[in-house]
Order: structure tokens, then C-alpha cells, then sequence
């Protein structure tokens, strides 16, 4: 169920701020609070083989049923466990939230957060469209918190290999082409939870269907390997091929961005015949292909055939979203503009993602100096 946060709450938010208790020392694990239990990756937080770093220190989820099934899967007290954001966050007076429930509540979450000096870390996409994005950079800005998006492959090895044959080395040229995939079967034909799948096939609670669920991770990787630059235009097409299923939003996209001297292609799509998040980057005298989280093949100037190497996992805290939350709120590491987690880059991901949206519409390119 969204947040919907009235006036009135939101007045009362902003002048009932409690005093936060003793600070906690970089040895203490981070207290972070998860508001809601509908997206299915808050089983990432719950399954970590080394939790030491972070305490779940409270739990918001408006619907009982899945507040029982998730206390039981993972035998977690009761005391966990509210009803009403609000007094969660009044209650445990966390360090830290993460947010796990519908896109669309990111704002209202970061609304209730910010004043309090509470960090956030939500899924992505960072928002349902840029106005909302603007909205949490501003309060980002206001209450000096960190507002970080999580995605996947922001852990994966390959993708900063790739990174890496870019930037540290000459040798591969500028960068001139790159192509992203991200999906899988759909989310109904993989099974994912009824709660998910209830508000991720919503227009309004999603912003989309495949164009937000994977476009973004697109958005997101071009993004950053153009070191923050916001591309010229933006040309999408989405389709709905299974309209019996998903009736009310896009199961496949794709996304041409352009830049001065290149161009980015993004392929989201609920349609795959298998599960896909790959990375191909191709300079002006080589290219390098992410295949997955520790596979990259790279085919180096001067060479007739290309390398495949296989990667050993990143170190911490740069392997797990919430290592690096801790380490980043613990100031232990330090994060840039450009980076794949930070606000400017996840900003500007909403405006590729919005301008797609509205192209898709009109059936015309869209320019973002316009």
C-alpha cells in the first residue's frame, strides 16, 4: 500500500523532530530501519552471510499478512515490527532506512526521514519520475543525509572491469558505443511475490512496467560510464507483446541515447527467454563485455580474438549495498558525484527515464536542452 503522507503529517514531521540518542562509534553495527516488505530484494537484507555490519533495528509494513510471513521465514520477533512509518521512526530512532516497498513511496519515505537526519537507501529506481527525485534532492540537501540507490549491478566485478578498460588504460579508445540488457521471462512468469507484482505492474506506484523496472539499470550504467554527463536526446519504444498479462503497462522497451561523440542502447525487457543484466562497451580500437557479475570478455587493441577472464568478487564494503550504506553513513568511504549509488548520478537516470516515457507517448525524440 503507497504512503500517502498529508499536510498535516508532513507538519508534524517536520516540528516534532525527537533528539537522537548517544551517537554510535564506527565499531557499532549501523541501525537501519526497512520501510516495507513488498519488493522482493528486501530477501537480500535478510539473507546476508555477514550481517554483523548492520542491526535491523525496526521493520514498517502496513499489511499484516506480510509482516507474519516475514517473521516466520526468518523467526524475527514481533517487537520488530510497525504498523505507522512514523512512529517506527520516532520509536528506534534509526541511523538509517531502506526501503523496500513500492517506487513510488520513495518520496514519501525521504520526507519522513530527512528531518530526522536519517539516511536513505531505496531500490531503484530512486524515484517514480523526476519531480519526485527533485523533491528528495532538495531534502537531501536541506538535512544533510545520504540519498543512495541500490542496484544490482553496481556489485558486480565485470562492470567495474569494464569501467576500468575505459579509464585507466588509453589503450581501447574513447569510448563510441554501449549496449545494455536487463530483464528476464517477466515478472509473473518468474514467480515473484503477489505483493510485488501487484504494484509493479502499476502505472502510478511503478511508473511503467519493464521501462522503470530495467530501463534504469541502463540509465544508470551509461550514466556513469559517461562520468555524469546527461545524454542529447532520448528516442524510446515500448510495447505491450503480452497484453493478457500485463494490461496496464510496457513489457518491452528500448532506449537510444545520444551524446556528442556516442551513443548508448538500452534493451529492458519483461520478454527474455532467460534472466540478463549485460554490459557491452565498444571504444574506437576495442570492447568489453560484462556477461555477468564476474565474467567479462575483452578483446584488447592489436589482438585477432578477444579474452575471457573470470573475476573474483569486489572487496568490502564495495561487494553488498548495505557494507557500503554502513561504510558511506560511517564515513569510512567517501562518494562521488558520478557514482553508480550517488543522487546526482540517480537524478539524472529519472531524466533519461522520464524523457523515454514521454517519447514512447508522442512518438518523437526528445531533446533534453529543450
Amino acid at each position: 500500500m503507497a504512503i500517502r503522507l498529508t499536510l498535516v503529517v508532513l507538519l508534524y514531521t517536520l516540528l516534532t523532530v525527537p533528539v537522537m540518542s548517544a551517537q554510535n562509534t564506527n565499531e557499532d553495527p549501523l541501525r537501519i530501519a526497512i520501510a516495507g516488505l513488498s519488493h522482493d530484494h528486501v530477501h537480500w537484507i535478510f539473507g546476508r552471510e555477514n550481517p554483523d555490519d548492520i542491526e535491523i533495528a525496526g521493520i514498517y509494513e502496513s499489511n499484516p499478512e506480510l509482516q507474519r510471513r516475514y517473521a516466520t521465514q526468518y523467526n524475527l520477533p514481533d517487537s520488530l515490527f510497525y504498523d505507522d512509518l512514523l512512529v517506527m521512526l520516532d520509536e528506534v530512532q534509526p541511523e538509517a532506512v531502506s526501503a523496500f516497498g513500492p517506487t513510488y513511496d520513495h518520496l514519501a519515505i525521504v520526507e519522513a526521514s530527512a528531518p530526522r537526519g536519517i539516511h536513505v537507501m531505496v531500490e531503484k529506481p530512486l524515484a517514480v519520475n523526476l519531480e519526485h527525485a527533485n523533491k528528495m534532492g532538495r531534502l537531501a540537501d536541506q538535512f544533510g543525509i545520504h540519498i543512495i540507490t541500490n542496484y544490482e549491478t553496481t556489485w558486480y566485478a565485470s562492470n567495474q572491469r569494464v569501467y576500468e578498460q575505459f579509464y585507466e588504460s588509453p589503450d581501447m579508445g574513447a569510448i563510441k558505443k554501449i549496449v545494455v540488457h536487463d530483464g528476464h521471462r517477466g515478472p509473473k512468469e518468474i514467480g515473484v511475490s503477489d505483493e510485488f507484482l501487484q504494484w509493479l505492474t502499476d502505472p502510478v506506484l511503478n511508473g511503467g512496467g519493464a521501462i522503470m523496472d530495467f530501463g534504469c539499470y541502463g540509465a544508470n550504467l551509461i550514466t556513469w560510464l559517461h562520468n555524469g554527463d546527461e545524454p542529447l536526446s532520448v528516442t524510446a519504444i515500448t510495447q505491450t507483446l503480452k497484453p493478457d498479462i500485463y494490461p496496464r503497462v510496457d513489457d518491452e522497451a528500448t532506449i537510444i541515447l545520444t551524446y556528442p561523440e556516442s551513443q548508448g542502447i538500452i534493451q529492458a525487457s519483461w520478454n527474455w527467454p532467460y534472466n540478463r543484466k549485460d554490459l557491452h562497451v565498444y571504444g574506437k580500437r576495442g570492447y568489453s563485455y560484462a556477461q555477468n557479475s564476474e565474467q567479462i570478455e575483452i578483446l584488447q587493441p592489436g589482438n585477432a580474438s578477444p579474452e575471457i577472464l573470470t573475476l573474483s568478487p569486489r572487496p568490502a564494503p564495495f561487494h553488498d549495498p548495505f557494507s557500503y550504506f554502513a561504510a558511506l553513513v560511517r564515513g569510512e568511504i567517501q562518494i562521488q558525484d558520478t557514482d553508480l549509488s550517488s543522487l546526482p548520478n540517480n537524478i539524472t537516470v529519472m531524466k533519461i527515464l522520464d524523457a523515454a516515457r514521454k517519447s514512447a507517448r508522442s512518438g518523437e525524440t526528445v531533446y533534453l536542452n529543450d
